[in-house]
């Protein structure tokens, strides 16, 4: 008496074709994820630029925000006095009062805003734009001390943390778009990247 062995029931589609679907639509959310996060860096890139570009025409024409109306770069007003004027901690405090005002320290500082919000609003050059960017960040929170507890004069420095406040945040920013290389969407990274110049020197990208 022959003996008939059924086959043994599929408990799921582990065909060749399955197999192909499953890789086709894990590729394709891993590109629908990838664009959205190019996308998403390239959105903080520009809401970047214009913090930096909005700081530099509110101190060169005084739009009466930070810099009130009349006081700007452009009618005789330095945009260093009032802030470096005003450093009350820190171990650089007399270094500070003593640049207040300076005509390199005003040129230095507007246009270090404007060739970083350039730079970010166009997409190009952003290393040079992060590492001139974390330059000055770090100028600033050494201007602003976070670490102090209390003020030259003695009172409460009011500093909600020690170390990270919004100038390390806005410098890391600044390396995260330059090492995505953030330039490449919605703005000029890859033709810039092209150049002859650029490709000879990557430090320029």
């Amino acid at each position: 008496m022959a003996l008939q062995q059924n086959p043994r029931p599929l408990t799921g589609n582990h065909s060749p074709a399955s197999h192909r679907g499953t890789a086709e639509q894990a590729a394709s959310r891993n590109e629908t994820a990838g664009t959205a996060l190019l996308r998403t860096a390239a959105v903080l890139r520009i809401l970047t630029a214009f913090t930096f570009l909005w700081a530099f025409f509110d101190k060169a024409f005084g739009w009466g925000y930070a810099t009130g109306a009349g006081k700007g770069w452009a009618d005789g007003g330095s945009p260093t006095m009032g802030f470096l004027s005003s450093v009350s901690a820190g171990p650089l405090e007399g270094t500070f009062h003593a640049w207040a005002g300076d005509a390199w320290a005003d040129w230095a500082f507007m246009l270090g805003l404007l060739g970083i919000g350039v730079a970010l609003l166009s997409g190009i050059a952003l290393r040079p734009a992060a590492l001139a960017g974390t330059a000055m960040m770090a100028l600033m929170w050494a201007a602003e001390w976070p670490p102090a507890r209390h003020l030259s004069d003695g009172a409460p420095s009011m500093s909600s943390n020690p170390i990270i406040d919004y100038h390390v945040l806005y410098a890391a920013v600044l390396v995260l778009l330059a090492v995505a290389l953030a330039g490449r969407t919605w703005g000029l990274g890859q033709a810039w990247a092209r150049l002859p110049l650029v490709r000879e020197n990557r430090w320029l990208l």
